[in-house]
């Protein structure tokens, strides 16, 4: 890691055509708007990281994170026809054109960011 990244972190943070981080919310009761929030820098560290704490996708709403606004991610993109999880590389695949030019065959822009994943 170069000292531009010990410093200001991962370079593609600072693409605005790329999220900042995700976000999954799973609700704590039914029928409330209250949630715990779960967070990774990149969609296949935070998949991984609810699936290892046995988070099912059905149970989720995943949110990109950008510098200044919001979007809710549709789940077709990070699960499987019966609602499972998609991993790499296949997760990869599901959002190639989604982020056009940041994912092919061979590079992916996210690859500078920490995969793990946090939360409550």
């Amino acid at each position: 890691m170069g000292l531009f990244e010990k410093i200001l972190g991962p370079k593609s943070k600072y693409d605005k055509s790329l999220p900042y981080t995700y976000e999954a919310r799973v609700c704590i009761l039914e029928q409330s708007e209250e949630y715990n929030s779960y967070f990774s820098d990149t969609i296949c560290g935070l998949v991984e990281y609810l699936h290892r704490n046995h988070i099912q996708p059905g149970e989720v709403q995943i949110i990109e994170v950008y510098q200044e606004q919001e979007f809710p991610v549709d789940a077709m993109r990070f699960t499987t026809p019966d609602n499972q999880w998609l991993f790499k590389p296949d997760i990869c695949r599901a959002f190639e054109d989604h982020y056009k030019g940041h994912i092919q065959d061979d590079t992916c822009s996210f690859n500078d960011r920490d995969c793990k994943g946090s939360g409550p």
